[in-house]
């Protein structure tokens, strides 16, 4: 049987990782997960947590373990938290975070000591962090080539940017400047943030002031509502682009009619029923969203809880692969489930069909991207 252990943030200092203690194989798989379901990113981390009502309580015919425990989006915290998973718990597998900062942080104690990763933010896998981590969300190259797209198909020539003042915000910013710009876009200013911050006035008054053609907004949850409101309010009329992170019903209701005619990037979770029925994105997409729904009320779908149900479709695929050759609680079924990751091929989730490579730690094409807009306070899809 799953079982969950919601806890309160642990806010003690991170120790320096013990050497681990021989693994004895056990009758369950220990499953360890750290998201934020407090602070300023808990928009991101709840539905993740959500979500995880709706995954399997066994796979393989063994059952899982499932710890979950709170980081408020701070790296030291989720670096506790997933040591925890190492020494006390014996995890198996890790997942998190909901934020990228704290997502580096879980990523370099899961490779430190050997246990597979699924990250549930995106975030940088540099050669240090490959071997061990995979991400769930899109990478920023392919959901951002959507947006450019459709820049350059509305004639965008001049692009402001604002986005977070951190790592998440990096990635996006490098990004416009790796791909807009070689498409002809001329980048006229840059503005940041931080994510707890309740005003953007200043960076917004700089960006109605250069008068660009279009916006992009690097930010994620609520918080990308905060640009987007004070951007209309002070007059802005062109357009403006919201990366995936946004990719809530969250943002609509914060944003009010400041929403309307967004240019969003998001996975096929927000919109599985206009997919066509051969795309094997559809089903897991409807029975995530069905579940989800009927609990939480109607339009709470939201990309992130598509993160973490995602990390459990590939691991109804990976784990009976894994099985075949070693039992959980040993290193050996550690190593068994990161090379079934790669082994495996075409696994199709709500967010995507994930293909695994030692390079590509993200394993997703286009098949897991599309472009909404908000028209009368609903997302709409744009064809």
């Amino acid at each position: 049987m799953k079982r969950f252990y919601l806890t309160a943030a642990i806010t003690a200092a991170a120790l320096a990782l013990p050497a681990l203690p021989a693994l004895a194989q056990t009758n369950e798989i220990t499953i360890g997960i750290t998201t934020t379901t407090t602070g300023p990113g808990a928009a991101l981390g709840i539905p993740e947590r959500n979500a995880l009502e709706f995954v399997p309580k066994e796979i393989g015919g063994v059952p899982l373990k499932v710890i979950v425990l709170d980081d408020g989006g701070d790296p030291t915290t989720a670096t506790t938290n997933a040591r925890r998973f190492v020494t006390e718990s014996k995890a198996d597998v890790i997942m998190g975070s909901a934020l990228t900062p704290p997502t580096i942080a879980v990523s370099n104690v899961a490779n430190e000591a050997g246990i597979p990763h699924f990250g549930l933010a995106p975030f940088p896998i540099t050669p240090e962090r490959m071997k061990w981590s995979v991400a769930m969300p899109q990478p920023i190259p392919i959901v951002g080539k959507v947006l450019y797209d459709h820049m350059k198909s509305k004639g965008v020539k001049t692009v402001g940017y604002i986005g977070y003042s951190d790592s998440y915000g990096d990635l996006w910013f490098n990004d416009l400047k790796a791909q807009a710009v070689p498409m002809g876009v001329t980048i006229v200013d840059e503005e940041r943030f931080a994510r707890p911050d309740t005003s953007v006035t200043g960076q917004v008054l700089k960006l109605v002031a250069a008068n660009p053609d279009a916006i992009l907004v690097g930010a994620s949850g609520t918080a990308a509502a905060l640009p987007q409101t004070e951007l209309r309010e002070r007059g802005y009329q062109g357009l403006i682009y919201q990366t995936h992170g946004a990719a809530s019903m969250d943002f609509i209701r914060i944003a009010g009619k400041a929403a309307e005619g967004v240019l969003m990037a998001s996975g096929p979770v927000m919109d599985p029923e206009d997919q066509p029925d051969e795309a094997q994105t559809k089903k897991p997409g409807l029975a995530l969203n069905t579940a989800y729904e009927a609990k939480y009320g109607p339009n709470s779908r939201s990309q992130f809880a598509g993160h973490s149900y995602d990390a459990f479709e590939l691991l109804k695929r990976i784990i009976p692969v894994a099985l075949k050759t070693a039992k959980p609680g040993t290193p050996e079924f550690r190593e068994a489930i990161r090379q079934a990751l790669l082994s495996e091929k075409e696994l199709a989730a709500s967010q995507g069909v994930y293909n695994f490579t030692e390079k590509d730690r993200y394993g997703l094409d286009e098949r897991s991207r599309i472009l909404l807009t908000v028209k009368n306070g609903k997302y709409t899809l744009v064809k």
